[in-house]
């Protein structure tokens, strides 16, 4: 049984049984490189305030290079007994170089070092997340682009309304991931601000230059208040809840493939590649992607409620319920940056029926709104206009006939204000482009948003370019 760190204070030895409950190295490992990164920067400045010495600082810096280098590796053993990374990586320094290793500690707490390491690590995750994000709506566009004469039926409840473009369908997904980059992007403000010099809790009596270690470790911004700095996890949540509303959007588009690609809709299919089978049905073709990523909107809510949970009651200022801010963190990365991918290679091979959707959309009178609109241009108020062409469409579904199938004569009886120019304005191709206002679904609006998207992803594609010459591995 390992030698505890407080071990001065107790007359026994921690019971194993405790030792695995309080374990977190089985997931609080993937931490190293910003354990080691950030205690090679508070080394460097206890150096520079001479609370250790240049020699000393050396030593401990060489030392948890080393240690990084085997942990990447694998040469790194890693030992339940200590509990977490943090004090796995102690141990084996003390193990290397001896009781300087020891000094290391010196003006910190594990309270200020694990939230440093968190906000490290989700800092990172939320660069590449919006990495993804953008090469995701990257793809839409080009799949829009690419259809961008494709019409289909727009929906309310689920029953046919209008018709719209299928690349105007499309680019709504891209408004919803832009907003999502967004809401990242202000929660990697809050992430991206530097807790440690605030000890356990109050504060060290060392004269410490935490705007040093800040720059060291590209930290922006300096934490203002000790208290609130170990024992706030909100940028957690935030990005949790960020991660949700993303999810939501995930998943509208997931539920709207699996629809799309079964055999009543038949508007797209799935490429086979992305796709399952029946064990025991051979004609199956199963959406399990789709359905998988659906599924996994609901894990990652689950995740946010359990630290909105864990939270809510704690009193200031750390409390060991935070060890469960970790495992629903880490896993939220997980789900979402493989839901970004793989739908990023999905899209790209989506299969559209054109014909499908375009005989979807001519049929059920979704131009009902475009005759209803033109009495109103004839001089009748909307709601008479409204009235009026109800009572067209039931005498058509009487007829088994389209609106725009019905005679003049016939359209006379219901109206004197309906004249053969109406019929023009009944087109499916009309009905389309005459939605000219702010974000309709005219066709000239949807080139134009696909112009003005490509030129933002294009500027959003050179702020993800990577920094020349940063390393991966502390030295």
């Amino acid at each position: 049984m390992s030698k505890k760190p407080w071990d001065g204070r107790f007359s026994e030895k921690t019971d194993r049984t405790v030792e695995s409950f309080t374990s977190s190295i089985a997931f609080d490992r993937r931490l190293y490189l910003y354990d080691i990164e950030g205690s090679i920067a508070h080394c460097r400045m206890l150096a520079e305030q001479s609370i250790i010495t240049q020699e000393d600082a050396s030593q401990i810096i060489e030392g948890l290079g080393r240690i990084a280098r085997d942990i990447e590796r694998g040469e790194f053993e890693l030992d339940e007994s200590f509990e977490d990374i943090h004090m796995n990586i102690e141990a084996r320094l003390t193990a290397e170089i001896g009781k300087v290793a020891q000094k290391l500690h010196t003006a910190r707490s594990r309270n200020d070092q694990v939230v440093l390491d968190v906000r490290m690590y989700l800092r990172d995750e939320v660069t590449r997340i919006l990495e993804g994000l953008t090469g995701l709506c990257q793809v839409l566009v080009d799949l829009a682009e690419s259809h961008v004469d494709v019409i289909m039926p727009g929906y309310t409840h689920l029953q046919p309304a209008q018709p719209v473009l299928f690349s105007h369908h499309l680019m709504a997904y891209y408004e919803m991931f832009k907003r999502d980059r967004a809401r990242f992007k202000g929660t990697l403000q809050r992430i991206n601000v530097m807790p440690l010099g605030s000890a356990a809790l109050a504060g060290t009596t060392y004269p410490i230059d935490v705007e040093h270690t800040a720059k060291l470790l590209a930290f922006p911004e300096v934490s203002a208040n000790s208290l609130d700095a170990v024992s706030s996890r909100d940028f957690i949540m935030e990005f949790l809840a960020t991660a949700s509303i993303c999810m939501v959007h995930m998943s509208r588009l997931s539920e709207e493939l699996v629809l799309w690609s079964s055999a009543e809709f038949g508007f797209v299919e799935i490429p086979d590649a992305f796709a399952t089978g029946s064990s025991i049905m051979p004609q199956k073709k199963n959406p399990d992607v789709p359905e998988l990523v659906r599924g996994k909107a609901g894990r990652v809510f689950g995740n946010l409620i359990a630290l909105l949970t864990v939270m809510k009651g704690l009193p200031l200022s750390y409390n060991r319920d935070m060890q469960e801010d970790k495992e629903p963190l880490f896993d939220t990365v997980d789900t979402l940056k493989g839901c970004i991918d793989v739908y990023a290679k999905l899209l790209p091979q989506l299969q559209v029926n054109r014909t499908a959707m375009q005989e979807a959309a001519s049929k059920g009178y979704l131009n009902a709104t475009d005759m209803a609109d033109y009495l109103v241009t004839k001089g009748t108020a909307f709601r008479d206009a409204h009235h009026c062409v109800g009572e067209v469409v039931r005498y058509a579904m009487d007829q088994n006939k389209e609106l725009q199938a019905l005679s003049l004569n016939e359209l006379k009886k219901f109206s004197q204000a309906f004249e053969k120019d109406v019929f023009e304005i009944l087109t499916i191709e009309q009905v389309i482009n005459r939605r000219v206002s702010a974000g309709g679904t005219a066709k000239k609006n949807v080139v134009a948003a696909i112009k003005e998207a490509k030129k933002t992803l294009k500027v959003e594609a050179a702020e993800n370019e990577p920094d020349e010459g940063k390393e991966n591995t502390p030295s």
